[in-house]
């Protein structure tokens, strides 16, 4: 098991799989915050192609309201990050940051098995892929 990530490839189309990733991640609490479009970044500052990459942002507000009130050092490592990115045609991998992996950085146990309610969510919305 990938001690940092959840991961699943799926197959699809990009825009397709973002709003089944969105849509699953919606239903575990969790919204889109932000969207980087790694690829034309890519392009557009170094002229450089690359299969399509999305990071989305992802947050579910009660779960981090709660990590917050614990330690405000935890706003560093928000939003969790949810990639999809392209592997092969029509096959894309969709990758989620594991929360409990990331809250292990501030050295409070506590936290860290905080997050394991948040990594279920994730898992269980991969799983919906």
């Amino acid at each position: 098991m990938n001690p940092i990530n959840l991961k699943k490839t799926v197959a699809g189309d990009l825009e397709g799989v973002i709003t089944r990733l969105t849509e699953a991640l919606k239903v575990q609490g969790f919204g889109i915050l932000t969207r980087i479009d790694f690829h034309a970044k890519m392009k557009e500052k170094l002229g450089k192609d690359m299969p399509p990459v999305v990071i989305l942002g992802a947050c579910n507000p009660a779960l981090a309201y709660e990590a917050y009130s614990r330690t405000p050092d935890v706003t560093s490592l928000l939003p969790c990050n949810a990639v999809v990115r392209e592997v092969g045609a029509g096959q894309y991998s969709v990758e989620l940051a594991k929360p409990s992996s990331m809250m292990e950085i501030l050295g409070d146990m506590d936290l860290t098995g905080m997050a394991c309610e948040a990594d279920a969510r994730l898992e269980k919305a991969l799983e919906a892929l």
